[in-house]
């Protein structure tokens, strides 16, 4: 298979390391906004170098991976699609939920795929808790917890451009919590607060938030983020039901030291990057990208799940400006 990656950038270049050894792709046309980058990403991997995302289209690929900048996913979706290449695309959607949302309707009805990377649906632990709830051995579900911890916070110019710390940093929480459960979330109660660097209040971000979702169902949801845990990148994934519970995340690589006399774990060297963690997850996403352009299994992160975390999002920056619990139906309209 022949893809194209639009995109060079921090987890750009890590994506063409791995599309360029899977198996199923034979070969790879890469192109980016800096062409220095663009021809040094070419000659390490052997792939094509063109100019534009347009020549990169009209290049005869088989599917094209887009992870540039989130202010130009509308656009390059929007291209791909109207070309019929099935198309990746690095999350969000686009800047905001609204225009999201926009993009969704705008494409609504048209015959070619579309893969939102939430690479974390491909993790073995989080797809292990999702198959456990579903089977139904926990019983029926009465909460769900999920966490992500950054070792240090990115550069300020990032954050304030990123949509903050729930559409940045959360929205992978509220994409997996809804995956696993199977049901919406219908309210949420957000707070947050800035003891690290000053910046961020300035961008009008926090640096640590907690969340309280409800859903359909009646499950709780809790999720906690932070910018700071210096001992290491810290993600997990709990599922508490009537019957059992089960969690992802607790291997000797966590970041979390314990303090009981005699209790050793974990034994290992914390993972100190969302790259580390997540690395097969990543690989496992574009094999399953691989199928979708294939055209021999659906899209197993749409548009529509996009959006829907997206919303959830939203729903929690309101809450945090208010101080107040939130119904999604209030910010989605």
């Amino acid at each position: 298979m022949r893809l194209g990656l639009i995109g060079l950038g921090r987890i750009g270049q890590r994506h063409a390391g791995i599309l360029a050894g899977l198996p199923g792709v034979d070969s790879l046309v890469v192109t980016d906004a800096v062409p220095a980058v663009v021809k040094q990403v070419a000659e390490q991997l052997g792939a094509e170098a063109v100019d534009t995302p347009q020549a990169l289209l009209e290049a005869g690929v088989d599917g094209v991976v887009i992870a540039a900048s989130t202010e130009s996913h509308p656009a390059l979706l929007t291209a791909a699609v109207e070309a019929g290449v099935p198309v990746f695309c690095e999350k969000p959607l686009a800047t905001t939920a609204f225009d999201a949302a926009a993009l969704v309707q705008r494409l609504d009805g048209a015959d070619v795929p579309v893969q939102i990377g939430f690479q974390r649906r491909f993790d073995p632990g989080v797809a292990a808790v999702h198959a456990a709830v579903r089977s139904g051995e926990l019983g029926w579900l009465h909460t769900v917890r999920s966490t992500t911890l950054d070792p240090a916070p990115p550069p300020r110019a990032y954050i304030a451009a990123s949509g903050g710390m729930f559409r940045d940093c959360g929205v992978h929480d509220f994409d997996v919590v809804r995956w696993v459960t199977g049901r919406e979330v219908v309210e949420v109660y957000a707070t947050g607060s800035n003891k690290g660097e000053p910046w961020f209040a300035e961008v009008g971000d926090v640096d640590t938030s907690a969340v309280v979702l409800t859903f359909d169902d009646g499950t709780l949801g809790l999720v906690s983020n932070t910018r700071y845990n210096a001992r290491g990148y810290d993600v997990r994934l709990e599922a508490h039901g009537s019957a059992d519970s089960v969690a992802a995340g607790l291997d000797d690589r966590l970041p979390l030291r314990s303090v009981d006399p005699g209790v050793r774990f974990p034994a290992g060297v914390p993972y100190p990057f969302f790259m580390d963690r997540f690395a097969s997850a990543y690989r496992a996403e574009f094999e399953a990208f691989l199928e979708v352009a294939a055209g021999s299994r659906p899209s197993p992160c749409t548009m529509a799940d996009a959006l829907a975390a997206d919303w959830i999002a939203e729903a929690c920056g309101l809450s945090l400006r208010e101080h107040r619990p939130v119904r999604v139906d209030e910010v989605r309209g």
